[in-house]
């Protein structure tokens, strides 16, 4: 099969997120066994406009905007009547394809809708219009359309918009041991995520004050970086460490290492990093919101109302245990493995739109 993805980033691009890790997992895994795969997306400082990763062909045209205008026209100029699918993977904003595709079946893998991540993203003036004037009806053209989204909080969603041949795919993980280190001395909490509104890690912190009233020595370790970085970095007391952006393999010894993490998204797909904690033997007290609804239960973990205070109490109560514990082996959560998701995904792909898998491709 030859199958063409639209999404305005790629692994490569500095806000690559969870939607952009699924895509490659899954393309690279189609690749191996014998499909063909193209991915257009955004123009990326010093990478290359073509480039071949882990066999999928990645086309970098358009900047975060003109990316949309840019797939539309390479498609009429040079993807025309060569795929035999393709994907609109949606950011907040579609691509589109559906409308000009021309006649090759287009499905929609939306991990999330936006909603409430607007007025965290946006000017206040202009998020509104996000909301409740353009996002409803970019989605409204899916209606018709195959959609696969990666949990029931999502489908949920994308149903309220009057979508409904939804097909649930969650994400998968590559499980692995558990670094050979010990547990920090002090009880400590880690967030492992973009520093940006729709995180809110300014919850973690006020969350850590009222923690320290109960248990003063706890510290809180920050993986990752973004936007709100420096200001969290001048308001921060002592026992806050900011690691910034790390590999997987310094990543996965900070969550051994620490007691719980913590999450407090306005929203997400589904947060793989719940997992990626759960595999390192370390539960995930967050937020209940959509998305972490989902994983945070799957994984073993507890969810709270959505406020510092509620937060707080959580971790005050389930903390002291978590110290005291051996460190666990890790465990999977609520995922699966990526060989499994990439041919979950392709079977719903090809059911919903009548191809045939052995189209020009196949496992073996």
């Amino acid at each position: 099969m030859k199958i063409l993805i639209l999404n305005w980033k790629d692994l490569a691009h500095p806000a690559a997120g969870g939607a952009e890790i699924y895509t490659h997992e899954v393309a690279r895994r189609w690749v191996r066994d014998g499909h063909a795969v193209t991915l257009v997306c955004a123009a990326v400082a010093g990478r290359p406009e073509s480039e071949v990763v882990d066999g999928v062909l990645v086309r970098r045209m358009g900047s975060r905007l003109g990316v949309y205008g840019a797939a539309r026209r390479w498609y009429a100029d040079h993807g025309r009547g060569r795929f035999d699918v393709v994907i609109d993977e949606v950011n907040t904003k579609p691509f589109g394809a559906a409308t000009w595709a021309a006649g090759t079946p287009v499905v929609g893998l939306i991990h999330q809708v936006c909603r409430e991540i607007w007025h965290a993203q946006v000017n206040p003036l202009l998020a509104p219009v996000g909301r409740y004037l353009l996002e409803p009806r970019w989605l409204s053209r899916f209606r018709g359309t195959p959609v696969v989204t990666v949990s029931p909080s999502s489908a949920a969603s994308l149903a309220e918009h009057g979508l409904s041949d939804i097909t649930v795919v969650p994400p998968g993980l590559d499980l692995r041991p558990r670094p050979d280190v010990t547990r920090a001395a002090a009880p400590t909490l880690i967030s492992v995520g973009r520093l940006s509104p729709t995180k809110r890690p300014e919850h973690i912190l006020a969350a850590l004050r009222l923690v320290r009233r109960s248990i003063p020595d706890t510290e809180l370790w920050f993986v990752g970086d973004g936007p709100l970085r420096d200001r969290l970095t001048r308001h921060a007391p002592a026992g806050v460490r900011f690691f910034g952006r790390v590999g997987d393999e310094t990543r996965d010894e900070l969550l051994a290492r620490a007691h719980v993490h913590v999450i407090t998204s306005v929203r997400e797909g589904w947060a793989m990093v719940v997992d990626e904690a759960a595999a390192m033997g370390t539960p995930t007290i967050g937020y209940d919101r959509p998305g972490l609804r989902d994983s945070i239960p799957s994984a073993a973990g507890v969810l709270t109302a959505p406020n510092p205070a509620a937060l707080a109490e959580e971790i005050t109560a389930r903390l002291p245990g978590h110290v005291e514990q051996p460190a666990p082996a890790g465990w999977r959560g609520g995922t699966a493995d990526w060989d499994l998701v990439a041919e979950r995904l392709l079977a719903a792909i090809a059911s919903r739109t009548g191809l045939a898998l052995t189209l020009t491709g196949a496992r073996r």
